[in-house]
């Protein structure tokens, strides 16, 4: 196997980017020229302190990674907590922690085989069992108390299942719920921002090379996707949707990149499978906030706007030249409608 189709099989997989070749040389300009490396740039500028670190059992007997800032006095009333995206880990969230740390408590974890998170069976990557995973952090964390769920992607997907899984905790303790970039179902219909044909093609060939990666695991985590122009290239183009200092676009790639590339490809088929549309009316008991991006090729605007024609009292807020990193892409618009959601529980839970 030739090093392009190596770079193409990864990317693909883990991004969306079918015949890698020959997008790259028409992208490659464009996207350099909107996303300049940062020289200042240091690893540990997207790092943050945790109050404190803990190990979660899932129910399977997966440890969690998870970590918790404490509210300030008078903000313990509500917990959030947060479930990052496919591929990443839950320091993709480093700015709304920023933003919100002391507001209430605050809860985030690495998702099964993801970051910090041990290693789990093949048989487990699949979005019920995330859902399951966060009912254990919850647990651990929260036992009591009034909960937002914050869901990026794959995480949205998770409180989607979670939800499923708990329907009489919405409207009672689960109070709130933010779904960002991401989809109820129907991900194997998306074409990724490609030519319909090709994008139709990428679907059909994802499963097969998602099996021939996994079982090549050798091959793969000899890449070094983090520090290659074609990783940086491509996590830019289907992260991003507006220019973006180049220190964003290798710390996106530094988490796709330190993710078991057989991991990629495992959760990859329980993906295009997630079809959680008959939960969404369990939600409607709580306070919604559903946020797109309109340039986002993986979970595009449409994807949000299926969700939000079912559950019409969601706050509805697109993103406008943004892409699926939203959060992080532009965090200040993120940050105000999550601390309005915020605000707006916390008035319920008062009143």
């Amino acid at each position: 196997m030739t090093s392009v189709a190596r770079f193409a099989g990864r990317s693909a997989v883990a991004l969306g980017a079918v015949a890698l070749g020959a997008v790259a040389g028409a992208v490659a300009d464009r996207v350099i020229t909107r996303a300049a490396p940062d020289p200042n740039a240091r690893e540990d500028d997207f790092h943050t302190v945790p109050d404190r670190v803990m190990s979660v059992l899932a129910d399977d007997g997966t440890y969690l990674h998870v970590e918790i800032d404490e509210a300030t006095e008078g903000a313990e009333d509500i917990t959030m907590v947060f479930a990052h995206g496919y591929a990443l880990t839950l320091n993709s969230w480093y700015f709304q922690r920023a933003s919100l740390r002391g507001r209430a408590r605050l809860v985030f974890y690495d998702q099964r085989s993801h970051g910090r998170s041990a290693r789990a069976e093949f048989d487990t990557h699949h979005v019920d069992q995330l859902g399951r995973d966060l009912a254990s952090v919850i647990a651990a964390t929260a036992p009591r108390g009034t909960l937002i769920l914050v869901g990026h992607s794959m995480g949205g997907m998770t409180v989607m299942a979670y939800v499923s899984q708990n329907p009489e905790q919405v409207g009672t303790r689960t109070r709130g719920i933010a779904l960002i970039a991401t989809t109820a179902g129907g991900l194997h219909t998306n074409t990724l921002g490609l030519p319909g044909p090709l994008g139709r093609a990428f679907q059909a060939w994802v499963p097969n090379v998602a099996g021939l990666i996994a079982s090549r695991r050798q091959w793969f985590d000899r890449l070094q996707w983090s520090t290659s122009d074609i990783g940086i290239l491509v996590t830019q183009l289907y992260s991003f949707g507006s220019a973006t200092p180049g220190r964003l676009g290798r710390f996106v790639a530094d988490m796709v990149g330190g993710t078991p590339i057989d991991v990629v490809a495992e959760f990859l088929p329980a993906l295009q499978d997630h079809d959680k549309r008959d939960a969404l009316p369990l939600m409607a008991g709580a306070e919604l906030l559903v946020v797109c991006a309109d340039r986002d090729r993986l979970t595009p605007k449409s994807s949000s706007e299926e969700i939000v024609a079912i559950l019409p009292h969601a706050e509805f807020a697109v993103i406008e030249g943004a892409g699926h990193m939203v959060q992080l892409e532009r965090p200040g618009e993120v940050n105000v409608l999550l601390r309005g959601l915020l605000q707006r529980v916390r008035a319920l839970v008062t009143a």
